[in-house]
């Protein structure tokens, strides 16, 4: 029996992240914004691909294609950011059991060849896309209660806007779950859990908590965050559509 001409396997959400400031002299103005898609396949496998801008100058541009698989385990990850309008650096990674390697050229270091050695395969890649922030809380166990430890995450950058690089950049991440809560954003009303990142040690500069809500379907989508400290941004997602 022939099979059908087309194929369409997988499925697709798409959505619409703004960035805003919570400063008082800048309350709720818009400071940025990021449009995402992810697919998701058969196998569970999934792609975020995002767009993401800051428009606090120096402005940031920053394209990423992170891969995961059905387990979600990180296997690839391509980053392409601008500094101020400029070329700041372009960067592929690749993540196997025992390393992850990354080819890049950037402005500063020209190009760069990088492997790193990890005990544990890697459980999660900081690229700095909003939409992917949410998917480091599935690795919360909500079975035991309190601040938990993830020893090993890797980014593209340790600068909190994401704005150098892109290289491996190796740390510690710590979060707590808040509570389930039923949310309503610019894009709907949902049932979500409440986490926040408390600290982020071995990065050059400390980073202020981080609250952030994601769905509680199993699907961690990304649907709003704010940062306390002198950073004071909000993240909320306005639009969010399903194929």
């Amino acid at each position: 029996m022939s099979q059908p001409i087309l194929q369409r396997d997988h499925r697709n959400v798409r959505g619409t992240v703004l960035y805003t400031s919570k400063k008082p002299e800048r309350m709720d103005q818009e400071r940025g914004r990021e449009y995402f898609w992810i697919s998701t396949h058969a196998d569970g496998s999934r792609t975020c691909t995002a767009h993401c801008e800051i428009d606090d100058r120096p402005s940031v541009m920053r394209d990423i294609t992170y891969s995961l698989d059905k387990d979600w385990v990180p296997t690839d990850c391509f980053v392409r950011i601008s500094v101020g309008d400029a070329f700041m650096g372009t960067g592929w990674f690749r993540f196997h059991p025992q390393y992850a390697e990354c080819e890049t050229y950037t402005k500063l270091e020209g190009r760069v060849t990088q492997r790193m050695d990890i005990d544990t395969p890697l459980v999660t890649f900081q690229n700095h896309a909003i939409a992917c922030d949410a998917w480091h809380l599935r690795l919360y166990d909500r079975t035991k209660p309190g601040p938990q430890k993830i020893e090993q995450i890797l980014l593209s950058s340790p600068d909190h806007r994401g704005a150098t690089g892109p290289m491996l950049f190796s740390i510690s991440m710590f979060m707590q779950f808040i509570g389930e809560e039923r949310i309503t954003v610019k894009a709907g009303t949902f049932d979500a859990l409440h986490f926040q990142f408390v600290s982020a040690p071995g990065l050059p500069i400390e980073h202020p908590p981080y609250d952030i809500w994601c769905t509680a379907d199993g699907e961690f989508l990304f649907l709003k965050g704010g940062v306390a400290g002198y950073m004071q941004t909000h993240y909320e997602l306005t639009e969010l559509i399903r194929d």
